[in-house]
């Protein structure tokens, strides 16, 4: 698994606060030397950190609109979040036909791939009932998440590709066909909501390439968008492509709501994904079909690099979706050549402590001892987010016990009274005696 990551830190404006470790949802983030730092194998791009830096200093890499003078023709691939940025937009056609007078030659829903996936979805589920409950695939940080932390659940996840990856290769084709242009002359751009899908497009799970060339920010396009916006014309073309289940999947419970299927749990906000995924991996579902779960509160609509509120973008896409048919796509007998994945989901043990379980057993014993030692207050002062947590970094080597300040300060207080026994042992001609005798390092 490769653990180059779109979340990234700026320690220039970094302020060694703790804010980012307390929040971090799989303990990335560690605070040394006043400044923080990310631990790349553990992190899962979910954007958390860069919500909650009241400094700014966490950020997401992906393209800057300049990307798309590197390409002949250019399809622009808006997520259905995209649609939610707007005030007061009652026609989504107005924002497809700005992507055209914005500079792409092309637009290529991601909500119309989501409808085949929906149907692809209920074929699977239907034909695989007794590998249930199935956990959706669509969001990169869920699928990392159990890859490093749940991998009882692997077994789990639906082996379907996001729409975005289905998208992104329908467009190519479509473009290919219609242009005869050679594929690298041909740029697919996928228009994020988060910098989860910029880590997915460029070091996918489950199969080997994705089809998206670059990645801009919806918080990027939305202000080029509404200039274009505002010339738009009623009787221009018609563009929209999808309906109310493609729509919808810019929303938490969208996903689901389109297999038609009432057997369904979804939750968003990553602290409630891991709760549901640490009840399922106990096995207290027992009747779920399936699982839909977005690491971003609200879905997708309340991804870091969107420009509005989560829960009123959702309301606006209920808005939008109210008028539209039930779906436009259907598979009919054609199946997408990248439906499917074609290698398996990894298990990576970035959490275990030892190379075996009998290294595992001796180290967590000595997590165990530590956590014994420490006050159990959870505090942060040590710059790791739990006393447990600071525990293991000492018995991996990448903290030492004084980095707590309940230690250090009783230390210091040892220290200190040593002293002061030896400066009343001095003698009559007040030469006191040899301070190097002092242990220092004493319990540490």
């Amino acid at each position: 698994m490769n653990f180059t990551h779109s979340v990234h830190l700026d320690k220039d404006k970094c302020m060694g606060c703790i804010n980012c470790i307390k929040r971090c949802p799989t303990q990335a983030i560690r605070v040394r030397n006043g400044k923080a730092t990310i631990i790349p194998e553990f992190c899962i791009d979910c954007g958390e950190c860069i919500r909650i830096c009241p400094h700014h200093a966490k950020l997401a890499t992906y393209d800057p609109l300049s990307v798309m003078d590197d390409y002949k023709y250019k399809i622009a691939l808006p997520a259905p979040s995209l649609y939610a940025q707007f005030n007061n937009l009652d026609d989504i056609n107005i924002v497809l036909r700005a992507l055209l007078k914005m500079g792409f030659d092309a637009v290529y829903e991601v909500s119309a791939a989501a409808e085949l996936v929906s149907e692809l979805s209920r074929k699977y589920i239907e034909e695989n009932m007794d590998k249930r409950p199935f956990i959706s695939s669509a969001c990169p940080s869920v699928v990392r998440l159990i890859s490093v932390r749940f991998p009882n659940l692997i077994e789990h996840i639906l082996p379907i590709n996001a729409p975005m990856d289905i998208a992104a290769k329908e467009a190519r084709r479509i473009a290919i066909e219609k242009t005869g242009l050679p594929s690298e002359d041909i740029g697919v751009i996928f228009i994020s909501p988060c910098p989860a899908k910029v880590t997915a497009s460029r070091y996918p799970m489950g199969f080997e390439k994705s089809d998206v060339d670059a990645v801009v920010a919806i918080k990027d396009v939305y202000p080029v968008l509404l200039n274009h916006m505002k010339n738009s014309i009623d009787d221009e073309e018609e563009m929209l492509t999808s309906g109310k289940i493609g729509v919808s999947w810019g929303r938490s419970g969208g996903e689901a709501g389109g297999l038609l299927n009432d057997s369904y749990l979804a939750a968003d906000g990553i602290e409630n994904v891991i709760k549901v995924l640490e009840d399922l991996e106990d096995q207290k579902f027992s009747n779920l079909d399936f699982i839909e779960l977005n690491a971003c509160s609200g879905g997708c609509v309340g991804g870091t690099l969107t420009v509005e509120n989560a829960y009123v973008g959702k309301a606006k896409l209920n808005r939008l979706r109210k008028y539209l048919p039930v779906s436009k796509n259907h598979l009919g007998d054609k199946t997408p050549e990248n439906a499917y994945f074609d290698k398996e989901i990894p298990y990576v043990p970035v959490f275990r402590l030892g190379k075996s379980l009998k290294d595992s057993i001796a180290a967590m014993a000595k997590v165990n001892a530590l956590c014994e030692k420490f006050p159990g207050l959870d505090c942060g002062s040590c710059g790791a987010p739990t006393c447990k947590a600071l525990a293991e970094d000492i018995v991996c080597g990448r903290a030492h016990e004084r980095d707590c300040i309940y230690l250090l300060r009783d230390y210091i207080h040892r220290i200190s009274r040593q002293f002061s026994s030896l400066d009343s042992l001095s003698d009559d001609n007040g030469v006191y005696s040899d301070y190097s005798k002092i242990d220092y390092e004493e319990e540490f």
